[in-house]
Order: C-alpha cells, then sequence, then structure tokens
C-alpha cells in the first residue's frame, strides 16, 4: 500500500511538474528593431511579438537612450501576440534598452531587455538645383502634329455646321 500512495504522489509530482514546463512558457519570436541592431534613422515604435497572446492590461515597456532618461510615449497597444511602444523623437546617438515586462494568460510574467544602437546618420551635403537653359521664344516637341489636329478639329466643326444648317433648312421647308 506505501508503494501504491509513492507511486501515486511521484506521478502527481510529474504531473504538475511538467504541466509547467519550460515548452509552454511564453517567449520572444521577434522585436524590431532586433536586439543588438544598428539603426541609422530613428524608429517611431518599438515592436515585441511573443510566441502567446498577450493580456491586454498589465504589462509594461519602457525604452531608455544612453543617459537612462525614458524616451517611449507611453503609449502601449496590443494586439494578440504583438506590444507595440511609441517612441519620442530620437536625438541621442547611442546604445538604447527596451525594458519589458509581458503577461500572458496562465503563464508567469515574462521579463527581459534588449538593446539596440542608434547612429546618426551621415550628412549629405544638399545640393542645389541648377536651372536648365531653355530657347525662349522657340516652339518645343512635335508642333507639326498639334497644328494638323487642331485644323482637323476645325475642319470637322465647319463640317458639322455645313450638314446642321442644310438638315435645319430642310426641316424649316417642312413645315
Amino acid at each position: 500500500m506505501k508503494k501504491l500512495i509513492g507511486a501515486t504522489v511521484l506521478a502527481f509530482g510529474l504531473t504538475i511538474l511538467t504541466g509547467i514546463s519550460p515548452a509552454l512558457a511564453n517567449s520572444i519570436i521577434s522585436t524590431t528593431p532586433t536586439s543588438g541592431q544598428s539603426l541609422e534613422s530613428a524608429p517611431s515604435v518599438v515592436t515585441i511579438t511573443t510566441e502567446l497572446p498577450v493580456m491586454e492590461f498589465g504589462n509594461e515597456v519602457t525604452v531608455t537612450d544612453p543617459s537612462g532618461n525614458r524616451v517611449d510615449d507611453g503609449t502601449l497597444s496590443i494586439a494578440e501576440n504583438e506590444v507595440v511602444v511609441g517612441l519620442t523623437n530620437l536625438t541621442r546617438v547611442g546604445i538604447y534598452t527596451v525594458t519589458y515586462t509581458l503577461l500572458a494568460e496562465n503563464d508567469l510574467p515574462l521579463t527581459g531587455s534588449f538593446r539596440f544602437n542608434f547612429n546618426e546618420p551621415q550628412v549629405i551635403a544638399p545640393v542645389t538645383p541648377q536651372p536648365t537653359p531653355t530657347q525662349s521664344g522657340a516652339p518645343t516637341g512635335n508642333d507639326a502634329g498639334t497644328n494638323l489636329f487642331v485644323f482637323g478639329l476645325l475642319l470637322a466643326s465647319l463640317v458639322v455646321t455645313v450638314v446642321l444648317a442644310r438638315y435645319a433648312r430642310k426641316l424649316y421647308r417642312e413645315r
């Protein structure tokens, strides 16, 4: 009987332990920007995609600049497995840290952080447009085709006017 109770307790304990296995725990699938990525243009949001759907409330994502000042704007939107936090305009060059605590139903909180590098874009000297010289007074393109088209329209309108005038005269005589 002691062996049966011991086996039952052992089986129950293994069931509990395997029910909370790491395979069922929430994990990060991807981030944008990715961890360690160097950016030359400032992102407007940070996106974290998780394996399990994230709950609507109780989540926290903060983004700090190289001095430790928060640069996220506090907006946090969640759509199933995707968490998006808005950013203010990034002005400092250096390593930015994203720290998160995400909650999924029936799971332990997913906490962690990752970093990305914001490099100042290389300054490109502005090019001032140079005006291109044109011949003033001289027509450009194929004016012969345009002129021929306009004369054809005028001729067609003259023919239509003559035909309508004759038709109107015929109708007036029949009355």
